[in-house]
């Protein structure tokens, strides 16, 4: 929670600056055990998702008719064995699709483990979030978002679990926003491209500029953010505030 909480007062600070409207929640994955326990035990329940030996809890793939609507997979494509998010996934599962619910705790989880009717451990990457959308925005609704890089494995394993749970329609639209490049590279922090607000704005440029950037291209196209185009949005917002 304080680990959390400290990066939580970063993000909302910068959202504040950048006046971006407040979300009516913020729910965290560790408040929401209970309700991703009792998602895990509807699934059991239905026959679509079972019990390792070691305790740990897998979704069937195979059981879930519409897997890979959403990222278009074709079925020999479908394996969470290769995608680095899942690696951590791999205990006894039956096919190499199945991803887990519920992980067995192993000794390097240290205390981030809980107790469950399978014993303890803690959930997996994609039931926390299908857990907290049901519980704030109901088993179905309108539009859901996220990076491009969450349409496989995180979206389409949300659309399972919660499609196989209700027999509703989980998200009636999709909303993936591509990646920012940073002078045409990818921002990371190893290449010393990763800029965060408070820098920007101790080199002199507002927060205003820095949103004016991020809206002037497509959410569909990666946008190239560079020092010439947030020189340009000062200009642009300097003539806008002088006609005004």
């Amino acid at each position: 929670q304080e680990f959390t909480d400290r990066w939580s007062g970063f993000f909302n600070r910068d959202c504040e600056s950048l006046n971006l409207l407040t979300p009516h929640v913020q729910p965290s994955a560790v408040g929401h055990i209970p309700e991703q326990i009792a998602l895990i035990g509807k699934l059991i329940d239905k026959g679509k998702a079972y019990q390792a030996s070691d305790g740990s809890v897998y979704f069937n793939v195979g059981s879930f008719e519409g897997y890979g609507c959403l990222s278009r997979l074709a079925e020999r494509e479908i394996t969470t064995n290769e995608i680095q998010r899942e690696s951590s996934d791999e205990y006894d599962r039956d096919s190499a699709a199945d991803f887990a619910l519920w992980k067995a705790r192993r000794p390097e989880d240290g205390d981030n483990f809980w107790n469950s009717p399978w014993g303890e451990g803690r959930p997996g990457w994609h039931i926390e979030c299908s857990a907290i959308c049901m519980k704030h925005l109901g088993e179905s609704f309108d539009l859901h978002s996220g990076g491009v890089d969450l349409v496989f494995p995180h979206h389409e394993n949300e659309i399972a679990q919660v499609e196989a749970a209700t027999e509703k329609t989980f998200a009636r639209h999709w909303f993936h926003i591509a990646h920012l490049m940073v002078e045409g590279k990818k921002m990371s922090k190893s290449l010393g491209n990763l800029h965060t607000l408070e820098e920007l704005s101790e080199q002199g440029y507002k927060p205003q500029e820095v949103r004016y950037v991020l809206l002037s291209g497509s959410y569909r196209q990666p946008l190239n953010f560079t020092f010439d185009s947030l020189k340009a949005a000062q200009k642009a917002l300097s003539k806008l505030q002088s006609f005004a």
